[in-house]
């Protein structure tokens, strides 16, 4: 659930709460519940009553914008002369045929190259199994889903394709919250746990996981490092063959957006600087580019930078630029001075790029799709402006959208907050009452989750918290949106602001 929608249905049960405390002063005693009461069952299902009453005559909260763009940071427009963009899945949007294509091009690898059983060919790519966020314990062999607070998400553990009880995971984990250390120890080249946040992962993360199911449906042992490692370089292996028959067919895989032209006309008559850093080859970039603007795309960007090789090009100042000799398709052996319109350069780096242009700071504005190869370092070691392209908004803001999602969360909200206010009894027999509003309450996490998704839920929120996704995102991202286009929406120099927010212990409303 994106954050804004999550306050709105908290402002309709502060309405709630204010309206009810007006109707059913008796019944008001259960809410904010200060110190020790006297209760009876009676009551108690009168308060339950009296809250599914009033929220189902309550309006439910205003549809969320599909194509709006949503602020984390405070960005004014008038201040970004130069607009930046990476390629893959911010500039280009692929449908699902190339993430099959990554499959079946990967598993191919993995039986002839590494000899896994011919058994496994049988196996297809599902779609619908993953979503982007999830991390993979290379140790342990594990896909798991965590919040901000590396709290895993109690449904979405699996092994192979089995989803794990909670007894299970307590068994290897000792614990439902994940250390630091432990997550994130790739930062100190110590990797237990792969974070797949980006989209090209979604074929890995399915390939991964249907392999091991296979080798445990068949008795076969197998070590969960060593299929990591396998499939991973089988995946790594298989981008340039991927490259040739993508580009070979290019409006087979992606999809066109005919708004983008009149975006890049925008900037480009507002007298904007506009580059592009890709790791793609540029035959690659210039097939979907050709698809997506047009013969002439080149012409709206003063740099064009392929083979960059990012994060590296970020933080490898020993990286110089070399020039793409188109005619002979070679790249040149002399130095890179300067970076001029209209030609192609390859690989260089941050330093050099922002010497040889003069641009500075906030003055850039960098949009791509991954949190941390794309924008981290931008954002944190250069001050550049960032934003996220996130094409998983479209089906969740959709989900949101639903009367049946927001009838499920809505009534979520209210029934914990009465759970939250009711909790204290002492009866064993009350206790049983708020115990079977906790079973409903679970039921409809279950349910809310799985209109998203049935194994994992939705990318940016867990059950109560953002996703560890969603907490890069927001500390990386000044704004992010679905698709670049829907910046046409918005003036040149429009000034996004984040929503304020409401802290644990700040007014639930500013208005009674």
């Amino acid at each position: 659930m994106l954050p804004g929608t999550m306050r709105s249905l908290q402002s309709v049960y502060v309405c709630l709460t204010s309206v009810w405390a007006r109707s059913a002063p008796a019944a008001n005693r259960c809410i904010g519940m200060n110190h020790k009461r006297e209760y009876s069952a009676e009551f108690l299902q009168k308060c339950y009553q009296d809250h599914h009453k009033l929220w189902e005559s309550k309006k439910a909260p205003d549809n969320v914008n599909p194509i709006a763009v949503f602020a984390n940071n405070e960005l004014d427009l008038r201040d970004v002369q130069v607009y930046g963009f990476d390629y893959d899945y911010t500039l280009a949007h692929y449908n699902e045929s190339v993430e099959k294509l990554i499959y079946e091009l990967g598993k191919n690898v993995l039986i002839t190259k590494y000899r896994y059983p011919e058994g496994i060919r049988q196996l297809e790519y599902n779609h619908d199994f993953a979503v982007r966020g999830l991390h993979y314990d290379i140790e342990r062999g594990l896909l798991v889903k965590m919040d901000q607070f590396q709290q895993l998400q109690t449904g979405s553990v699996f092994r192979g394709m089995t989803r794990l009880t909670h007894q299970e995971v307590f068994d290897i984990y000792h614990s439902r919250s994940l250390p630091l250390h432990y997550v994130e120890g790739h930062l100190r080249g110590d990797t237990k746990m792969a974070h797949l946040a980006d989209l090209f992962s979604m074929p890995e993360m399915c390939l991964l996981s249907q392999v091991a199911q296979y080798f445990m449906d068949h008795d076969l042992p197998y070590h969960s490092v060593m299929l990591f490692n396998d499939v991973k370089a089988a995946i790594g292996s298989i981008h340039p063959e991927m490259h040739r028959i993508v580009s070979r067919d290019i409006g087979d895989y992606l999809i066109h957006d005919p708004k983008l032209v009149t975006f890049f006309k925008r900037l480009k008559e507002s007298r904007k600087e506009i580059f592009i850093i890709t790791n793609s080859p540029f035959y690659f970039v210039n097939a979907g580019m050709t698809y997506l603007l047009g013969e002439e795309w080149r012409d709206y960007f003063s740099v064009v930078i392929a083979s960059a090789k990012k994060p590296a090009f970020f933080t490898d100042s020993m990286r110089p630029f070399r020039l793409l000799d188109e005619e002979l398709h070679i790249q040149t052996w002399g130095p890179v001075t300067e970076l001029l319109p209209g030609k192609i350069y390859l690989e260089g780096n941050l330093k050099h790029l922002q010497e040889f242009k003069g641009w500075k700071g906030q003055e850039v504005l960098y949009f791509g799709d991954h949190p941390y190869s794309d924008l981290a370092d931008v954002s944190l070691n250069h001050s550049w402006r960032t934003g996220a392209i996130i094409w998983e908004l479209d089906f969740e803001i959709q989900c949101l959208n639903s009367a049946e999602y927001k009838a499920t969360s809505g009534w979520q909200v209210v029934l914990q907050s009465l759970i939250e206010s009711c909790q204290d009894v002492d009866d064993p027999e009350l206790l049983k009452i708020v115990h079977r509003w906790e079973e409903e309450r679970d039921m409809l996490r279950r349910k809310s989750k799985d209109m998203f998704n049935s194994h994992f839920g939705s990318v940016f929120r867990t059950h109560n918290n953002p996703t560890y996704f969603s907490r890069r995102l927001f500390r990386f991202a000044d704004i992010y949106t679905s698709r670049l286009s829907n910046l046409n929406e918005y003036s040149i120099n429009h000034t996004f602001y984040p929503r304020r927010g409401v802290l644990p212990h700040e007014y639930k409303s500013l208005f009674v």
